[in-house]
């Protein structure tokens, strides 16, 4: 009797032991996907605040640009490119697609902004405008938030794709359709380098 139920207790580990390990491991796959999930919503916070300041600079920089208003329409078209794709990624952050078409959308964006600038710099009074000077605080500010964000989302991918990648977990996440994760990377060498707010 005291052999029987020994057996039963060693069946009873052995079933119970890989359950209890594939539940671990499903649970921590779904924490590091959810903790880059909530990672890119730091991002697209920043974005939406960046995409906010845009259209009240392109305002202030009216006035005094009456001759730049090609630049200044497509500052409001990059915006606007960028803003759509922050909403395809912001759906599914783990979608590649959405995340490549956000970067591009970035890039886009960025150049256009550096044009805008560089062109400002030939309207001394622009420069001195008290509302544009706290526009480029403020965008300042937003551009180092976004790249602080930014890479507190590529850090929680790398753990959720390595997590994805290790043995045993890549069992597990193959068994429940888990698919890696896409960086928020730079696609533009130019867009590597701060974007200088200067008026």
């Amino acid at each position: 009797m005291f052999s029987t139920l020994i057996i039963v207790l060693i069946v009873l580990a052995v079933l119970l032991i890989p359950i209890l390990v594939t539940i671990g491991i499903y649970n921590s796959l779904i924490s590091l996907r959810n903790r880059y999930k909530n990672a890119f919503a730091q991002i697209d916070v920043q974005l939406k605040r960046r995409y906010d300041l845009i259209p009240n600079l392109v305002e202030a920089a009216k006035g005094y640009m009456k001759h730049e208003r090609e630049t200044l329409e497509a500052v409001i078209q990059a915006r606007n490119a960028a803003a759509s794709a922050r909403e395809h990624a912001t759906a599914d952050p783990g979608n590649a697609a959405a995340m490549a078409e956000l970067s591009n959308a970035e890039s886009g964006l960025g150049g256009i902004l550096g044009r805008l600038f560089a062109l400002s710099e030939a309207y001394p009074e622009l420069r001195s405008n008290e509302n544009m000077l706290q526009l480029q605080e403020e965008l300042t500010s937003t551009e180092s938030k976004i790249a602080f964000a930014r890479q507190a989302y590529n850090d929680a991918v790398m753990v959720f794709n390595n997590k994805l990648e290790m043995f045993p977990s890549n069992f597990i996440a193959n068994i429940f359709n888990f698919v890696s994760a896409t960086m928020f990377e730079v696609s533009d060498e130019s867009e590597r380098e701060a974007v200088k707010v200067e008026f």
